[in-house]
């Protein structure tokens, strides 16, 4: 991580301030996504009829191939888009914690600060009700604000970005998966990797495996 003074210099103008959700607003080890890759299999197996082996395969084929396994499965086999985000994130939040740092630094960051995730708005919300982070945020997106287009593609960004005045000159993102940084980055924005390994890449300026300690840079 890069000395205070520094990341406060490359942040010194951001005042619109965008979070993934999955694996960025909760960490990993939370295991929220082991509850909604069960639930995603089961449900591609129940629809196209096919083993639990070729499910979980098609599951993760999808999401290597088209951003998110709900893309997949509509370009693939023209699945309900919205049948299937009720079910698939109908899971437990109830051993999820609040991380108070957490809450207070995002709340001190200066400008809005918004949601975009390649979940559903009200699977968005009962996460950040779990973590104490619902009254952080001015707006949540989910893919259905993209018209069902995912991250990394360009337009489901123009999208999201469009609805909300989003201005990557003036703009951060922070996100679990690399490859839905190039755009942002692509956009003028300050782009921050969250996750547990550092991926180097042209389209990542910062990268920490704690965002509450890289926020706390920025808000102290």
């Amino acid at each position: 991580m890069p000395d205070t003074n520094r990341l406060r210099d490359d942040f010194s103008h951001v005042s619109h301030w965008v979070f993934d959700l999955d694996h960025t607003l909760y960490p990993p080890e939370m295991a929220l996504f082991d509850q909604i890759e069960i639930r995603m299999s089961a449900w591609v197996q129940d629809i196209l009829k096919v083993s639990a082996a070729e499910a979980d395969h098609l599951r993760r084929h999808y999401w290597e191939k088209y951003g998110t396994t709900l893309a997949g499965l509509m370009r693939e086999h023209n699945v309900d888009p919205e049948r299937y985000l009720i079910d698939v994130h109908d899971i437990s939040f109830d051993h999820m914690t609040i991380d108070h740092d957490l809450v207070s630094h995002i709340k001190a960051l200066p400008g809005r600060r918004i949601v975009y995730t390649n979940g559903s708005e009200p699977y968005a919300r009962n996460v950040l009700a779990a973590r104490g982070l619902s009254e952080c945020f001015d707006a949540v997106y989910g893919v259905e604000h993209a018209d069902f287009h995912p991250k990394p593609e360009r337009q489901a960004f123009d999208k999201v970005f469009g609805l909300d005045g989003v201005d990557g000159k003036i703009g951060a993102m922070f996100e679990d998966d690399a490859r839905n940084l190039a755009v942002p980055h692509a956009l003028g924005m300050q782009c921050v990797h969250v996750a547990p390994e550092h991926e180097p890449a042209d389209h990542i300026h910062h990268h920490t495996d704690d965002l509450t300690a890289f926020l706390s840079q920025l808000t102290a």
